[in-house]
């Protein structure tokens, strides 16, 4: 090395810097990439993507070739860096390129590059993927017997490197990455995903049209209401039963009631004729579950019961879809007939109101654990049915009981407590 002219040692001093520069931003960036991009984009046939992915499939290959090379540059370097000091200075050249390389190394080789490669995976994984892929084939019995030792040194802690699986992702997690898509997603297509992922979350008691707001026919009516009712109905489909929701019949079509009123006389017989069975549902199945049932039993339209078989309540394919793209209109006057706002900035709910669809429509948090309807909320907290006009907190929420009638709170105006709402506040306090 005496004989070797310092240009030389410098020139070889700097190439092995960049080669340490070039090992650690490799490592970086390749365990920064996003993994389920590069699944994509290998999937479409994008060349650098499908090499790295590759190398990526074996990450103890990889970062071993990786450590390998930078290791050897690391030390050459210092071995080139004490020669070059001890000519320069002589013994005190030791010390010197101890704390020189250390410190070149440190901003040149490790931080700098590292930084670089964090800040953009891609541009540095996709290209020192050319390097490293040929690499390792070369220095693959040194990668072997290197991950062989380090492998058997790992047993003891129950660590098996080989043993590696594809990155997978419960509900939750996959919750938190839709969530961490920021701008590159919208927020429709955000919320339609995380709708698809609360379906398991919700049960069809949760979101069913209750009995006594269901619109059926019943048989003992005189055939003319029947008929008025059937030409006046919006649904497409109607539950018949005979005096009550529970001695249900069957399902009617809207669709054949109108070639039945286009043929002329219809009576009580033909409306039976034309049922179809009904489709019942259990009232705890998760939406997700009967979203499956609705599509393989053909259907759109279910009966809740509960457990004793009691009629709860309709269940339709549409409610289930909204819970996934949302209400179709954005006005909570319009979308729901149960809310009504008022000017001062309360809101006028009905007590059948369902706790959910009201936290969904006014984005509140009301307890969603007990109760299932806002009349079942107050009376819990009250303890009572109130008689008259009583006024309560449910956590930050302010409720005022407007009317009661057959045991059943009708209407409550409801507002939150933070609310500027001096008037209605002063009169109750």
């Amino acid at each position: 090395m005496d004989t070797v002219p310092l240009s030389l040692l410098f020139a070889a001093l700097a190439i092995l810097l960049v080669l340490s520069a070039f090992f650690s931003s490799s490592e970086t960036g390749m365990m920064a990439l996003n993994r389920y991009r590069l699944r994509h984009m290998a999937r479409k046939g994008h060349r650098a993507a499908m090499r790295t992915s590759e190398l990526i499939e074996r990450p103890e290959r990889l970062i071993g070739v990786i450590l390998i090379g930078n290791n050897f540059v690391n030390i050459l370097a210092s071995a080139i860096a004490t020669v070059i000091s001890v000519r320069l200075w002589g013994d005190a050249g030791i010390a010197i390129a101890t704390f020189g390389l250390t410190l070149i190394v440190l901003i040149f080789g490790e931080v700098t590059p590292k930084t670089l490669a964090a800040l953009h995976p891609e541009k540095v994984a996709f290209p020192a993927s050319l390097v490293l892929k040929p690499l390792l084939f070369l220095l693959y019995p040194a990668v072997i017997a290197v991950n062989w030792i380090s492998g058997h040194m790992l047993r003891p802690f129950g660590v098996k490197p080989g043993d590696t699986t594809q990155d997978q992702l419960n509900a939750d997690e996959l919750r938190t990455l839709v969530h961490g898509t920021g701008v590159r997603m919208s927020s429709s297509r955000k919320n339609m995903l995380l709708g698809i992922l609360d379906l398991e979350k919700v049960s069809v008691d949760q979101i069913l049209i209750p009995r006594n707001e269901v619109q059926g026919i019943d048989l003992n009516d005189d055939i003319d209401d029947i008929l008025n009712q059937l030409r006046t109905s919006q649904h497409t489909r109607l539950p018949v039963y005979k005096d009550d929701l529970n001695n249900i019949c069957g399902m009617l079509h809207m669709r054949k009631v109108a070639r039945m009123l286009s043929m002329g006389d219809v009576n009580k017989a033909m409306l039976m004729k034309e049922t179809e069975e009904p489709y019942f549902v259990p009232e705890a199945t998760p939406l997700h579950t009967q979203l499956f049932n609705f599509q393989k039993e053909r259907q759109r339209i279910g009966v809740v019961v509960d457990e004793y078989g009691d009629v709860q309540g309709l269940v339709t394919l549409e409610d289930i879809l909204e819970e996934i793209v949302g209400e179709f209109t954005t006005d909570v006057a319009d979308s729901s007939d149960d809310i009504t706002p008022q000017d001062d900035g309360t809101y006028i709910i009905d007590g059948t109101a369902s706790i959910r669809e009201i936290n969904k429509m006014l984005e509140w948090e009301l307890p969603q654990d007990g109760p299932r309807t806002l009349n079942g909320l107050i009376t819990e907290e009250l303890e009572a049915i109130p008689q008259l006009s009583v006024c309560l907190s449910v956590k930050k929420y302010r409720i005022e009981v407007l009317q009661t009638k057959d045991n059943i709170i009708r209407s409550a105006r409801v507002w939150v407590r933070n609310d500027q709402l001096p008037a209605v506040q002063e009169e109750l306090e």
